[in-house]
């Protein structure tokens, strides 16, 4: 299918002619804004879902265990080990690289206290997913505002253009690595794990799809 198929981020009329753009319009960056909200909003759903990590937190856990530093630090250590990686793949950061750190984190503090915790296995599960999907769709909203991506999804992007593969396999390719390599280490995972895993590459292109199908009418 051909939702599933997409090589690069799709351009449209909103979207930033550069990365590195000190002086973006105010649609460009509204919704970049958007779309990190959904982001953190989608993660903050995994993490109150109660069914596993998304596969990065697995690894931070793991390292967290081996070298006795905080998950938090290790996060962050991580971030910045994935940044070094842009400069092979001739990644450009920008406005969008900083605001993704920035949001994302004040939308998963704020939200994490309103959302439900199901008391049933599968609601969490549909919780889950749903939370999947959202950090997906929100990838593609602020991926095509071209303001510059999140350390993972410039990773994911730097990779596919190396590859030329669809977007979905690679991320897919991507977080896979990083569970096994958490998992290895000592880092827990459950079903909500594998379930971002396997469905977020596949949620990042459905984002891209939309987003610049509607763009075009």
């Amino acid at each position: 299918m051909e939702i599933f198929s997409i090589k690069s981020v799709p351009t449209t009329r909103w979207s930033s002619d550069r990365p590195l753009n000190l002086a973006p319009k105010f649609q460009t960056v509204f919704m970049l804004c958007i779309g990190l909200a959904l982001f953190g909003l989608g993660e903050s759903l995994i993490i109150t879902a109660s069914v596993g990590m998304s596969p990065w937190t697995v690894l931070a856990e793991g390292l967290s265990i081996k070298t006795g530093l905080g998950i938090g630090l290790l996060t962050f250590l991580i971030s910045l080990s994935v940044l070094l990686l842009w400069f092979p793949l001739k990644q450009s950061a920008g406005i969008g690289t900083i605001l993704n750190v920035v949001i994302i984190a004040s939308v998963i503090t704020w939200s994490l206290p309103y959302l439900p915790h199901p008391e049933s296995y599968f609601l969490s599960v549909v919780q889950a997913i749903f939370g999947t999907l959202l950090v997906g769709f929100g990838s593609g909203i602020y991926l095509i505002a071209n303001l510059g991506p999140g350390p993972r999804d410039g990773l994911m992007t730097g990779c596919q253009r190396l590859t030329g593969l669809a977007i979905a396999w690679v991320r897919a390719f991507l977080e896979v690595t990083v569970i096994t390599l958490g998992w290895s280490l000592g880092g827990t995972i459950g079903v909500g794990t594998i379930i971002f895993a396997l469905g977020v590459g596949p949620s990042v292109s459905v984002g891209l799809y939309c987003i610049a199908a509607i763009s075009k009418d």
